[in-house]
């Protein structure tokens, strides 16, 4: 029977009292360099991860448009209400999910997803809200502060990642082309860009095309495809992770004005079969600092700071959807060399770092395990 106290709590305050085990450890697995690999929970199309500043409690965001809460070591979930309505299908649904640099403070979270618009058209867009832990958790005051301009077609290629710099000040979002390919090179609009806006999501001072107004005045970088990794490095750099065609994928150190070439180049071909000319015919553009071909596919990627690996710490690390595992990267300089490849014998979506330096990685689709890789003892 269950504990008659723990009944008239909150469904989070169960989660906190519980005691639950996680699932089994996969042993199959175990071998896998040197690393003990426990599954702990499953979700339905998860996409981001990430843990809340000074807590052991992770959000999760699944496509359909759930947001959970989950406590690290159990294996329930508590669903947190008030999460947006979003446009499901393709590529979209909720994506991204961070907590704002001054959360122990203000409790803010930013999300990301994609948005209807009028017709067949369609959008990402970020918002803010401030989530409340306490009673049912749920978002409140959930205020849309980005859209992607203009809307179109599809559903493919949203990438609204979110990244904010490491002094806090600025937040950086990643657009993705839609698949439409031009707008990567139209500064009128900011499909195919990486916008740098203030934390309200007005354009941040200073930006490179500042003085063209509008939506120009957002723009850092442009010339991008479908970005679905952004992340600042130890050393303070904003690098991007991105899906190249039948080819190409690439991973850039993101630098204000720079055009970064798509569809204009790229180490990949169409899908058809028509070649694309390759990032070394075009000098005057950004190139890669790493490209593959065949793809990885990536999911996400993070720099790692823990103590768990020590040899990895500065190293990217890189959820491989197409590779089916972590894609290790060494980053030197301005170049990027990859280390190893991790078989994890999935498609792997997300990575996160825990508090402890340990890893948990996310498989993409339904029944998706969270899996918690740490060094064996």
């Amino acid at each position: 029977m269950t504990n008659p106290i723990l009944r008239s709590l909150s469904p989070l305050a169960l989660l906190l009292a519980s005691c639950g085990a996680p699932i089994s450890a996969q042993g199959s697995d175990e071998a896998a360099q040197g690393m003990s690999i426990t599954d702990v929970a499953t979700f339905d199309e998860p996409w981001a991860m990430t843990f809340l500043p000074g807590t052991d409690l992770a959000l999760i965001t699944e496509r359909k448009g759930k947001l959970k809460v989950w406590r690290e070591g159990e294996s329930r979930t508590v669903e947190v209400a008030g999460a947006p309505v979003v446009d499901y299908g393709g590529q979209g649904g909720l994506g991204d999910i961070v907590a704002a640099p001054d959360y122990a403070t203000s409790g803010k979270v930013y999300l990301s997803w994609a948005e209807a618009g009028s017709g067949d058209a369609r959008g990402a867009v970020v918002a803010v809200a401030r989530l409340v832990l306490g009673g049912t958790p749920r978002l409140e005051g959930l205020e849309v502060i980005w859209r992607q301009f203009p809307k179109v077609t599809g559903r493919g290629h949203y990438s609204h990642r979110i990244a904010f710099s490491p002094d806090g000040k600025y937040l950086f979002v990643s657009s993705g082309e839609r698949q439409k390919f031009t707008p990567a090179q139209d500064l009128t609009g900011n499909l195919g860009k990486v916008v740098r806006l203030l934390p309200d999501g007005t354009p941040a001072p200073g930006n490179p095309f500042a003085d063209k107004g509008g939506v120009s005045a957002q723009i850092w970088s442009y010339g991008h495809r479908n970005l679905l990794g952004l992340v600042f490095s130890p050393d303070g750099r904003l690098w991007d992770l991105e899906h190249g065609p039948a080819g190409g994928d690439e991973i850039n150190l993101v630098e204000p004005g720079k055009n970064y070439g798509w569809p204009l180049v790229s180490d990949g071909d169409h899908y058809d079969g028509k070649p694309i000319p390759r990032h070394k015919t075009r000098p005057d553009l950004a190139a890669p600092a790493i490209s593959w071909n065949p793809v990885i596919a990536p999911g996400d990627m993070i720099f790692y700071t823990g103590k768990a690996f020590p040899q990895w710490q500065g190293q990217a690390l890189i959820a491989g959807l197409g590779s089916g595992g972590i894609v290790r990267v060494a980053i030197e300089g301005d170049k990027a060399r990859e280390v190893e490849r991790i078989d994890l014998g999935n498609r792997i979506r997300e990575i996160e770092q825990a508090p402890d330096g340990s890893l948990y990685v996310l498989e993409d689709g339904e029944g998706a395990r969270l899996r918690h890789l740490s060094p064996k003892s």
